[in-house]
């Protein structure tokens, strides 16, 4: 399982594409909350804290995942080297588990350099004490977990086509569904917002980033996270 995730990782890196999504994803993020003037951005909500970035990342996120996991599968098809892989003496859950922690790992590595952010606006503040440390901690956490279900569903869309673009395209729409979905439906149907809520991720994620880490939460996160893995070690034994 370590050597596919370390083989991920170098696979990520060995092109330029590797550094261009890392540059992608903080210049986005840099010009949302610095630059382009708005609602998110920093200076113009005469906030000094980074709740706009927390509200941002999760949309970012639906784009910047499915483009890193979309080949974990779909290309070993596309060039046949998957079952090349298979013959390998490593089961199929770890070869899964190893791409999949592969890419959470390169996600994770992406989003570290945004601790700069929460120093820039410390040393803005006067009085570094009014800093809300449990609130950013509990938004790393939900981002954190929310990288783990997003990732999941990434992997599992790249077990349904050889082409990256139709991979791609899957991800994001699952993504988009079970993240924002539900409150569509909830506001389109009328049905009480804490029924149905409750079933998407965003509800479950607004929770963790007020700094509120209930179980109920990380479960959920959890169980969406295994349950994608489950379809995609389903989806691989059938081909």
């Amino acid at each position: 399982m370590f050597a596919i995730l370390k083989r991920e990782i170098n696979s990520f890196f060995s092109t330029p594409v590797g550094f261009l999504v890392i540059a992608l994803f903080l210049i986005v993020n840099n010009l949302i909350l610095w630059f382009i003037p708005g609602e998110f951005n920093v200076f113009d909500n005469g906030l000094a804290d980074l709740s706009s970035f927390f509200i941002v990342t999760p949309w970012v996120f639906l784009i910047l995942i499915p483009a890193i996991t979309m080949k974990a599968f779909s290309e070993e098809k596309n060039i046949g080297t998957f079952e090349l892989l298979a013959t390998k003496p490593i089961s199929l859950k770890d070869i899964v588990l190893g791409k999949y922690l592969g890419a959470v790992s390169l996600i994770c590595l992406v989003l570290t350099p945004t601790i700069l952010y929460h120093i820039t606006i410390s040393n803005l503040l006067e009085n570094s004490s009014v800093w809300d440390i449990g609130n950013m901690i509990g938004s790393y956490i939900g981002l954190f977990f929310l990288i783990l279900a997003f990732a999941s569903i990434g992997i599992f869309a790249s077990t349904i086509s050889k082409s990256q673009m139709v991979t791609f395209i899957s991800s994001v729409i699952i993504c988009f569904l079970v993240f924002y979905g539900f409150e569509i439906v909830s506001y389109f149907m009328q049905i009480s917002s804490f029924e149905i809520n409750t079933l998407g991720m965003k509800s479950h994620f607004d929770t963790i980033s007020r700094g509120v880490i209930d179980t109920r939460d990380l479960i959920y996160f959890s169980s969406v996270s295994v349950f994608f893995l489950i379809l995609t070690i389903i989806n691989l034994r059938k081909d």
